[in-house]
């Protein structure tokens, strides 16, 4: 144990005994995890790489299902050019390149690109994949001409509702006319709309790689329909303390199509548990596939000026 530990174990204590009674949405790394972070994005890309739990990237097998399932609602044909938003390790990018599409993913976590990279290298298929590393709320393909697009996994409820509507928008502009666009979020009815608080402790994990104690809160917003989640994390052999606080926002199926309308994009076809695809967290999302406008581009230029 480091000399000053347990002194700063005191000090985090009463930080967490001071700490606000309800924490306020989007405030620590702006209500998001540290994706960014060079050790965090190390730790998360194991967690992805896991193939003994869905918890960060679903296993190969039900990988496979969908891949399956988004080529034929996407409409893919080898040739094709195929955007992946929050692509993280590229497990879905990569192998969507092997089937014969050239694909664009955008991530924030440094390991994830460079895993997605490599993985394209062993694979063979690096030139038909670009990684960018960039938060994608900035990411700007405008006339791009992709045939469709991914943003899976609930990401685009971890962020701002404003922010949410300028990606959707970003997305429909790198679209070509008629392009398909495929957004995963969680089923509001599975939702767990319950406060609650849980501890553990482990000596590895997505948290750190020494012994550590997780101190979990989760608060549940029904005017916002908006999940906080606050977790103090006590590193005990140095006595340091991080706080990180993660948002999900909750959409009403409503409330998704008419987000895409704004966005550019057409009529919306809605899909409870993946259409049934055998996927052993299947019941808790809704999957989004709608098709770009023609005057996507044109309309929608001037939305983000």
């Amino acid at each position: 144990m480091a000399h000053n530990a347990p002194a700063r174990l005191h000090e985090a204590l009463w930080r967490i005994y001071q700490r606000r009674e309800r924490p306020l949405p989007w405030q620590t790394h702006d209500g998001n995890l540290p994706w960014d972070a060079p050790a965090f994005s190390e730790r998360m890309l194991r967690e992805h790489l896991d193939e003994s739990h869905g918890a960060a990237s679903r296993t190969a097998a039900e990988r496979h299902r969908q891949l399956a399932w988004l080529w034929s609602k996407l409409a893919l044909q080898p040739g094709h050019k195929l955007l992946d938003v929050t692509c993280g390790p590229g497990l879905y990018a990569v192998e969507f390149a092997r089937r014969g599409l050239y694909v664009t993913g955008v991530d924030f976590a440094p390991a994830a690109v460079a895993y997605a990279q490599a993985l394209a290298l062993g694979y063979e298929v690096a030139e038909r994949c670009n990684f960018v590393r960039q938060d994608v709320r900035h990411m700007d393909f405008t006339g791009a001409g992709f045939d469709a697009a991914l943003l899976l996994y609930g990401q685009l409820a971890v962020m701002r509702k404003a922010e949410a509507q300028a990606v959707l928008t970003r997305v429909a502009q790198a679209l070509k006319p008629g392009g398909k666009l495929c957004v995963e979020l969680l089923n509001p009815h599975k939702v767990d709309k319950t406060n609650s608080t849980w501890w553990f402790t482990h000596d590895t994990g997505l948290w750190g790689d020494a012994p550590f104690l997780h101190l979990g809160e989760r608060f549940w917003l029904a005017d916002e329909q908006l999940s906080v989640e606050r977790y103090h994390i006590l590193h005990l052999e140095t006595g340091e303390m991080d706080v990180i606080e993660l948002c999900d926002q909750v959409y009403q199926p409503d409330e998704v199509a008419a987000m895409m309308q704004m966005a550019g994009f057409t009529a919306v076809d809605i899909h409870p548990a993946w259409d049934n695809l055998p996927l052993y967290d299947a019941d808790e999302w809704i999957v989004y596939v709608t098709t770009c406008a023609p005057a996507t581009v044109a309309s929608c230029s001037n939305s983000l000026t």
